[in-house]
């Protein structure tokens, strides 16, 4: 039924309301020559022909009454398919008023049209007195019932291409006012008319072919006629398969948002508690797609791992702890004379370009860059992920980082790097609503001084005694530079300096 509509709708939209009649009278007009011509049998009359053109006259004027063409919420949908510019909110308040009113109509109508239809029938087919009299009550019950059954499917189904095409991938459908009945009571409701249907149509059609007589076998037969022919197209087609659909567009949407798609919204299309569930549902796929973006965005600023961390658990995580990291400062060489040569657009883009070396190839050593520092930056291995081999991490990213200078500057840009391991607090630093993580302690200082000691020494990365120690495997490469004074420090600290390019730590860089 949902291709149908759909196809009535993308080729009819400017004349819905009488492409829906058009195509709603045969089916109406099948029913009810269903329900007519058992009552000519049943009489044992030949009126067939005559009884024909009463049912097709009768649902003639019932689907006017029923659609009712040209009515004012109608004629809202005809002129917003037609392009008139009518206000979206206002048409799509119009269907959900309109199929209101198409229920309550519908099952008002169809037990009084239907009780005079049978009756009529009876009366066309020769049944007098009572006879009328029970016809008329059999067609008020089973037109309650088929309006039961069908109609809150048939609807929903119908409009829900038009409020597809209106809603669209907004929100304009989600704050609307859910006042229909619940899913599970229209789904309750249904199943009794239905039972109530079918046991009066099966008692009609074992009447006119006496089975008792014909043998028993012929109930089987009456019952099969009956599910294939009306059971199966009636309940699943026209009342349960229609209001299941939103269920099934959620099934969908969560397998897409477990993906972690959330570029479409959940269709809503009802205004019962599906239609609740609905727009909550996509309430909460747009939670999700701005933790997303926050996410995206916060970890461009901050180390993606810390983002990721901060986000699961909160920054009370990092109220302070201490741990054993090895820390890297990285700093480029003569960068004043530099940058009062060049204009500020080039300097930036100069650091840029460093940065875009050092922030990759630290993060994929396991570490953390912490901050950037004018012409440097600080990185952290160990913290806030635990990295056990922090001392090798760092001297990993140390080397390859420098390669990777020499091969894109050569020697037009030259940077020192200095490594120490030691105890540490990382944590949160800060106040008035501005919190930074960061490392606190002499560790710190230490790597600090030993970059600029490499000004001194010509070392392209220097370690200092504790690195060293830290690490697993000793690079042969290594020079001993000695113990040296550095500013700030009362003890002299051992240091090392290492080559990049010599052979033994090529695989540190890959």
């Amino acid at each position: 039924m949902d291709r149908i509509f759909q196809w009535i709708w993308d080729r009819y939209a400017r004349r819905y309301s009488w492409a829906l009649c058009a195509v709603g009278f045969p089916a109406s007009l099948l029913v009810c020559l269903v329900l007519s011509m058992p009552v000519v049998a049943f009489e044992g009359s030949s009126h067939y022909g005559e009884v024909a053109v009463v049912t097709f006259v009768a649902v003639l004027g019932r689907a006017y009454l029923v659609v009712l063409p040209g009515l004012r919420e109608m004629r809202l949908v005809d002129q917003w398919g037609a392009g008139h510019g009518v206000d979206s909110t206002k048409v799509l308040v119009a269907t959900y008023t309109y199929a209101r009113r198409a229920v309550v109509r519908g099952i008002a109508t169809d037990a009084v049209w239907c009780a005079l239809f049978m009756a009529t029938v009876g009366a066309v087919a020769g049944a007098t007195g009572a006879r009328l009299v029970q016809y008329a009550i059999l067609g008020a019950g089973i037109g309650a019932a088929a309006m039961l059954v069908s109609v809150h499917g048939l609807v929903e189904a119908a409009f829900r291409p038009v409020r597809v095409a209106i809603a669209g991938d907004t929100g304009i459908s989600d704050s609307l006012p859910r006042s229909r009945p619940t899913f599970a009571t229209w789904t309750n409701l249904s199943m009794i008319a239905t039972a109530f249907a079918f046991a009066a149509s099966g008692a009609m059609l074992a009447a006119v072919f006496d089975p008792a007589r014909q043998g028993p076998a012929l109930a089987v037969v009456i019952g099969c006629a009956l599910t294939l022919a009306i059971a199966i197209p009636v309940t699943v087609a026209f009342s349960f398969s229609p209001v299941l659909r939103p269920i099934r567009d959620l099934a969908v949407a969560t397998e897409r948002v477990a993906a972690g798609n959330y570029g479409r919204r959940v269709p809503v299309v009802q205004d019962d508690d599906l239609g609740v569930l609905a727009a909550s549902f996509n309430r909460m796929q747009a939670g999700l797609a701005e933790r997303q973006r926050l996410q995206a965005a916060f970890g461009t600023y901050v180390d993606p791992a810390l983002a990721a961390q901060l986000l699961d658990q909160g920054d009370d995580i990092f109220t302070g702890e201490r741990r054993e990291v090895t820390v890297m400062f990285v700093d480029i060489r003569d960068f004043t004379p530099f940058a009062e040569a060049n204009t500020a657009e080039d300097t930036v883009a100069r650091l840029n370009a460093l940065f875009e070396i050092v922030v990759p190839a630290v993060i994929e050593a396991g570490g953390h860059v912490n901050k950037f520092l004018g012409d440097g930056a600080l990185a952290v291995f160990g913290a806030p992920n635990d990295l056990t081999d922090h001392a090798d991490a760092a001297v990993s990213a140390a080397v390859r980082i420098h390669r990777l200078v020499d091969e894109r500057f050569g020697g037009a840009l030259r940077i020192g790097t200095g490594i120490n391991t030691g105890l540490v607090i990382a944590g949160t630093i800060g106040g008035g609503g501005k919190l930074e993580f960061t490392l606190i302690g002499d560790t710190v200082n230490v790597a600090a001084r030993v970059e600029q000691f490499t000004k001194i020494t010509g070392d392209a990365i220097l370690l200092t005694q504790q690195s060293v120690d830290a690490l697993t495997a000793r690079p042969a490469a290594l020079t001993d530079r000695g113990a040296h004074a550095l500013k700030g420090k009362s003890a002299a600290v051992q240091v090392f300096g290492l080559d990049p390019r010599a052979d033994d730590v090529v695989g540190r860089s890959v």
